[in-house]
């Protein structure tokens, strides 16, 4: 009783396919890989030349005393509102 037979999954394809149909699947299929795409050329144009500087440097360049030391607390995060 452990895992699914290529039959179980062969049913549980025909079922998904009577409730949803050939269109609409093929709807969400083209939609995914649309979004995936969409993700893969978004994580590369942040690797780009122009891309910014990470959240340290930019920590850093705000306030380089309070980058300097670890052991800082932020007042204003502790204060309760």
């Amino acid at each position: 009783m452990g895992s699914l037979s290529i039959w179980h999954w062969l049913i549980v394809l025909v079922i998904v396919m009577m409730v949803f149909g050939t269109k609409k699947l093929k709807n969400i299929g083209s939609d995914l890989g649309s979004a995936v795409k969409g993700f893969k050329e978004g994580m590369r144009e942040g690797e780009g030349p122009g891309a910014s500087a990470p959240a340290d440097k930019q920590i850093a360049a705000q306030a380089p005393e309070a980058a300097a030391r670890k052991d800082a607390i932020d007042v204003e995060a502790k204060e309760k509102s």
